[in-house]
């Protein structure tokens, strides 16, 4: 089991710059696949970042180059920077963890609760 828990957002304008993190409290020293995914009103939930636990990171396309995403060692805090933003990256950011290799949403078991990320024009 691990609990996860967002922090971070807020309201910026186009352009602006946000750090977001997420604390990690395992119960277990499992090695996990780490992710970032976001959900915008009315839209499915949807990647943002991955890091596998090999230790590579992958980026949705939409993000790469903008986004950076990072880890403490121990896997105790996880990081998501977030440059260059845009309207439509507005949404509720998740940290997430799976012991799978995965992408999709919903091949993740465990969430945090999402913390709100309001870009505006």
């Amino acid at each position: 089991q691990v609990q996860l828990a967002e922090s971070g957002g807020g309201l910026v304008q186009a352009g602006a710059s946000l750090s977001l993190s997420c604390a990690v409290s395992r119960r277990t020293r499992t090695r996990y696949t780490m992710g970032w995914f976001r959900q915008a009103p009315g839209k499915e939930r949807e990647f943002v970042a991955i890091r596998w636990i090999g230790g590579t990171y992958h980026y949705q396309d939409s993000v790469k180059g903008r986004f950076a995403m990072t880890e403490d060692a121990g896997m105790n805090t996880l990081h998501l920077q977030m440059n260059s933003l845009k309207p439509e990256d507005t949404g509720v950011y998740y940290c997430a963890a799976t012991e799978r290799i995965a992408t999709l949403p919903t091949n993740f078991d465990f969430w945090g609760q999402g913390t709100q990320v309001t870009v505006s024009a």
